[in-house]
């Protein structure tokens, strides 16, 4: 099961602390999920992305 973890607030600066709190986040949010589910979300991710580039062309 993937958990709905809000997204954690990232500096401007984006620092290495930053980077620590997204792989924290990620992990929190995907370490009960099946592979199936990890796949969809990744499919899901990157088919947003896909619609996103399309409409900036």
């Amino acid at each position: 099961m993937i958990h709905n973890i809000p997204k954690p607030k990232i500096s401007p600066d984006f620092t290495i602390d930053d980077i620590h709190k997204i792989r924290e986040w990620n992990y929190e949010r995907l370490k009960d999920s099946t592979v199936q589910e990890r796949l969809a979300d990744i499919h899901k991710g990157a088919q947003e992305a896909l619609n996103k580039m399309a409409e900036i062309k």
